[in-house]
């Protein structure tokens, strides 16, 4: 049983910047790939981009790619989503989740029912 615990949401302005964690805990990781994904009100999750544990392999949702980027400190047992140039659109709850079979071609994108484990979710805003 993997357990992911976020970090790290509040409110900032737009274009600032923002850095969510998330904490994992568990037997082992080896194979999964760590994603993020986000629910804006009324509106479907959204994958935000997700890396591989192993390789440190990464891919990113269309709508953050360039702006986005995931992490990982297998030391620390720690995936990061540091987030720059905020828009208001990004506004949304963020979740991290685990996938047990992560090895993901470039460009793919997983969808939500590829994940096995998930927080609770962290609530970020963004103001204008």
């Amino acid at each position: 049983q993997v357990q992911l615990v976020e970090s790290g949401g509040g409110m900032v302005q737009a274009g600032k910047s923002l850095t969510l964690s998330c904490a994992v805990s568990g037997p082992s990781f080896s194979g999964y790939s760590m994603g993020w994904f986000r629910q804006a009100p009324q509106k479907e999750r959204e994958f935000v981009g997700a890396v591989n544990w192993d390789s440190g392999n990464t891919v990113y949702g269309d709508s953050v790619k360039g702006r986005f980027t995931v992490s990982r400190e297998t030391a620390a047992n720690t995936v990061y989503l540091q987030m720059n140039y905020l828009k208001t659109e990004d506004t949304a709850i963020y979740y991290c989740a685990a996938d047990k079979f992560g090895y993901y071609g470039s460009g793919y994108r997983p969808s939500e029912q590829e994940f096995d484990f998930w927080g609770q979710g962290t609530q970020v805003t963004v103001s204008s």
